[in-house]
């Protein structure tokens, strides 16, 4: 480099001319001037803002229309008694509901969902012949 500055214009080199020295130029490496730094973070954080009160928003309504599309579509479950054990609803707590394909499931405990889950075409089966028994009854 011969001694050279490589961050002087052009031209100038670091040399002297005449009597006062050339003036050098740093280079800015693409970098953007503090102003604009601050104005770009201050539009950013704004940005931000907006898109999380947005979503924030947005998101509980989003979950209630999962709900109720979920719930139009399950088909009701019409026994009083449990799918797995034959046990009264309610005879152990609050009966645990689950939806299988489509339709409601009501379970009198959480091992009754276990087992259900193990062969559940045969307790489908199950409940489609009392469901029929019932439908004939009314």
């Amino acid at each position: 480099m011969n001694g050279e500055d490589p961050y002087s214009i052009s031209g100038a080199r670091g040399a002297k001319t005449g009597s006062k020295k050339s003036f050098e130029k740093r280079p800015t490496l693409g970098l953007p001037s503090s102003q604009q730094l601050s104005l770009f973070m201050k539009y950013f954080k704004n940005v931000t803002a907006a898109i999380l009160a947005f979503s924030t928003l947005i998101a509980p309504f989003t979950g209630m229309a999962a709900d109720q599309t979920a719930e139009k579509k399950a088909k009701p479950y019409l026994l009083k008694t449990c799918a797995v054990s034959d046990e009264k609803l309610g005879s152990m707590g609050k009966p645990v509901v689950y939806v299988h394909e489509g339709r409601e499931i009501q379970f009198c405990c959480k091992a009754c969902v276990k087992d259900f889950k193990k062969n559940p075409s045969k307790y489908v089966k199950k409940i489609e012949e009392a469901e029929g028994k019932i439908k004939k009854k009314v």
